[in-house]
């Protein structure tokens, strides 16, 4: 842990802080003597993400929000919703991992460098279902589980919200860093199809382990890959229902080929013959693992309608389902280790962990208007399930007559909300203003299941190695669920709110909101914030807030359970994560899960410099009591410990816990610059993140202090993946353009060094700041077809790759702290009709 606080922030961070505040006082000047004329000015964008007033600006707000429109989403140069909103939004990250089960077909984001479940993700301003998948790997989110974003097709797409501020007392739970809300397209003609193909073109380089002395390899270090080929097919139709009301549809089909990225695997691969190499060293292949992206075939369709009544009413709903099969591969079986059999893969294998994932979701209400109120009632529920199967593998306690595929077993998670809200402008006598009232209740049910593989996916069939050593039972890279694994467990919640906003004078914005929940698990949880905005000019102002917020521990983190088995000295023992309530972890200090608590201060500047905008915001956000997953608790005193109190056969542990206080600091700067000109239309945005996290607190418990050596419950790999394992900067500077038929879009994103930690600080790797480019070049032909050429990372820009002595396998010379990926340039056509 960092022992340093605000006071000793990045010198970047602290002299942006000083700016802005610097700002406050000479920008109102500037800026009474600037072009404010409409001419000069596009108006800005109305928002409802962050306030319940029907008319509020993005430049008006208390809190900062950031829009992205559609043509911004297909047009940046990224072929996916969240590596599409990463380009445009400094404050949010889309890593993309490998060699990480699930999480290679389920990628978070997150939001100012906290935690993926700690951001909300709304649909039409209504909560989104989470994925059902917990990331238990060492990568960014460790312990989280979030809502997927790519569920949700760019062609439903109208604009996305994104309040960079706590918003827990004014949407509940999951609010910490912000919240991300998707607004539908509300069409009731025209449409678009579009189509989109390209492939990674790419070269990188590495580093090699040594050559096993005697074994004459001729070893590269660096490779041409020509891979990753991903086709979309796309489109959106508006239909009308009714005299006003609309449907709007939009499907999407992908099909996406895995990339490769590996090393050249220089270690011994055969056992040797007569104490010599083995010919076929010189012929196998030594590219052996993929380590980039995954297979993928993809298949998405999503509604939304929404219909007048007799009166002042109106149905609204919207639906969507998408089936994505995966496949990511593990790390390579040699042919001479213990988990081969050399008659069923004579030249070893790549396992490889094929997930199906089912989405689904489906919100229906009514809105209507009385007495001078507007009501709103709606009921959503959402689902999503993840199947695991397990191919070119082997059960190595089954000996050669073990099946090569195996069904895994898998869990899903379903989520039921009802929702009710009231909002009503009041007059009051002493406001220039109407008092926005919104009062709301909202009642949610939420649903955990997790079933058991086939039994040869896990089950030790007993055939033991050539020297009588007992070999791994399970399938190979991924053993399957046990049925004590399995569960079906959920549980309900409900709340209410309440959130006036009014300005006190003509200058003086406010508003405050407060919100209480009930969960049947933990308890009860009191939430509020206060925000306000001081116009001192019609072109600058000053904002800020103070709020408590708070994270509901998820059912994921409440019931995932895995186990495998494993043999120590050669008796049999489960190496297994364990629910918080199992007697085991409460054995080892496990308790019940609570909730995260959060603090979250802000203040902010707002500048019109004629068509020039420009906004600062700082932030520190203390959270208290993270739930994280332990390390996993493999050692002799710890079995011993578990032994003595009644738990023979365990061999190592890891449970959900709370314990981790953390604290972030940071600023946002967002400043865009739309020129209109002979030259065409051009959108200049610059902007950047910059936060420092550091953890204060870990958790221990007890009963592992009394033992000695104490084994540690949350370790340095862990502590620095949530201080250093993001970047502590990223600054984006963007470009649209637009004349008569032609248009392009440049955006460039610098990321700041991340740590990719290790047990030690002799196993750290310092990944240096990168800076990627993506591009694309358009052009409309006469009626309505347009034509596109692109890049994402057009200089097939890599991070730096992982020493030898880090890589000893190959299959990862990139570590997965890679904020950007690890597959290099991708380049790509689409051709797009509107009608």
């Amino acid at each position: 842990m960092k022992q340093h606080g605000y006071q000793s922030a990045p010198q970047g961070l602290r002299l942006s802080i000083l700016a802005m505040s610097m700002a406050s006082l000479w920008i109102p000047a500037l800026a009474q003597t600037g072009d404010t004329s409409a001419g000069a000015e596009t108006p800005p964008a109305v928002v409802v993400t962050g306030t319940r007033v029907s008319n509020r600006s993005v430049l008006d707000t208390a809190s900062p929000v950031d829009v992205v429109s559609a043509d911004l989403i297909n047009n940046n140069g990224v072929t996916e919703v969240s590596q599409a909103l990463s380009a445009a939004l400094p404050a949010l990250n889309f890593p993309r991992p490998g060699l990480t089960d699930g999480t290679d077909t389920v990628r978070p984001v997150t939001l100012r460098g906290l935690a993926p479940d700690q951001a909300l993700v709304l649909v039409n301003s209504k909560r989104r279902h989470a994925s059902a998948l917990v990331n238990v790997n060492g990568t960014v989110g460790r312990g989280s589980a979030s809502a997927d974003l790519n569920t949700i097709p760019a062609g439903i797409i109208q604009t996305v919200e994104v309040l960079r501020d706590g918003a827990a007392a004014q949407y509940g739970s999951d609010a910490i860093a912000g919240v991300i809300n998707f607004r539908l397209r509300e069409n009731r003609s025209g449409g678009e199809v579009g189509v989109s193909t390209g492939a990674r073109i790419s070269e990188y380089d590495y580093n090699t382990g040594a050559v096993p002395a005697g074994l004459a390899l001729d070893v590269p270090n660096k490779r041409k890959r020509t891979d990753g080929q991903t086709t979309t097919v796309s489109g959106w139709k508006g239909f009308t229902l009714g005299e006003d009301g609309f449907l709007t549809v939009a499907a999407e089909y992908k099909k996406q080929s895995h990339t490769e990225r590996s090393a050249y695997d220089v270690r011994q691969q055969y056992p040797l013959i007569n104490g010599k190499f083995d010919p076929r060293e010189q012929t196998i292949k030594r590219y052996n693992t993929w380590g980039g992206e995954p297979e993928l075939t993809q298949s998405t369709i999503f509604a939304n309608a929404g219909i007048a009544l007799s009166g002042e009413a109106k149905l609204y709903g919207s639906a969507s389902y998408q089936k994505r099969d995966s496949s990511a591969a593990g790390f390579f079986r040699r042919p001479l280790q213990d988990e081969n059999i050399v008659s069923v893969y004579p030249d070893g294998y790549l396992p490889v962990i094929a997930p199906t994932v089912d989405d689904f979701s489906a919100t229906g209400g009514l809105a209507w208007s009385a007495q001078g109120w507007d009501f709103d009632a709606s009921l959503g529920f959402g689902r999503n399930k993840m199947a695991f199967t397990v191919e070119n593998s082997l059960n190595r306690s089954l000996g050669a007559t073990s099946k090569t595929e195996f069904d895994a077993g898998g869990f899903a998670y379903d989520q039921l909300t009802l929702n009710f809200s009231a909002v009503k402008p009041v007059s009051v006598a002493i406001l220039p203003a109407p008092l926005n009232v919104a009062v709301g209740a909202e009642a949610r049910r939420e649903n955990y299941e997790l079933w058991a593989g086939e039994p040869d996916s896990y089950r030790y069939g007993g055939v033991t190695l050539a020297d009588g050593r007992p070999s791994a039972a399970g399938s190979q890279v991924f053993p399957g669920y046990t049925p004590a694994n399995a569960i079906d467990s959920g549980r309900h919640s409900i709340g209410a709110f309440l959130d006036l906003e009014t300005k006190l004078t003509s200058e003086l914005l406010t508003s405050l909101a407060v919100r209480a929940e009930r969960y049947s698990d933990f308890g009860s949880n009191v939430t509020g914030k206060l925000a306000t905005r001081y116009d001192f000019t019609p072109a600058f102002g000053l904002r800020g807030s103070l709020q408590n917020g708070f994270r509901a521990p998820s059912p994921q983190q409440q019931f995932y359970t895995s186990t495998a088995m494993t043999f120590i000295d050669g008796a049999a023992f489960n190496i297994a994560t364990f629910r918080p309530d199992d007697p085991v972890a409460v054995a080892l200090g496990a308790k019940p899960l609570e909730a995260e608590k959060s603090v979250n201060l802000a203040l902010g500047a707002v500048a019109r410099i004629g068509p020039v905008s420009l906004t600062l915001d700082a932030y520190r956000i203390k959270i208290r009591d993270r739930i994280v997953l332990s390390e996993n608790l493999t050692q002799a005193n710890v079995r011993q410990f578990l032994s003595a109190n009644g738990y023979s056969g365990v061999g190592g542990s890891r449970f959900f816990i709370n314990g981790v206080n953390s604290t972030t600091t940071g600023i946002d700067v967002v400043a865009n610059w739309p020129l209109r000109s002979a030259a065409g239309l051009i959108d200049l945005t610059l902007a950047g993140n910059f936060n420092t996290t550091e953890v204060t607190r870990v958790p221990v418990t007890a009963q592992l202090e009394a033992l000695s050596p104490a084994p540690s419950l949350f370790g340095r790999a862990n502590v620095l993946g949530i201080e250093e394992g993001q970047p502590k900067n990223k600054i984006s500077a963007s470009a649209r353009w637009k004349l008569a038929q032609w248009g392009a879009t440049f955006n460039a994103t610098r990321y700041g060094k991340v740590l990719s930690a290790g047990s030690t600080q002799a196993s750290d790797f310092w990944l240096t700041p990168k800076t990627v480019v993506n591009l694309e070049a358009r052009y409309t032909l006469a009626g309505g077809a347009t034509l596109a050429l692109g890049a994402d990372n057009l200089f097939d820009v890599y991070s730096d790759p992982v020493p030898a002595s880090l890589n000893t396998t190959a299959a990862v010379p990139y570590a997965n702290r890679a904020p950007f990926g690890r597959s290099g340039r991708f380049v790509y056509a689409r051709a797009s009709y509107k009608f």
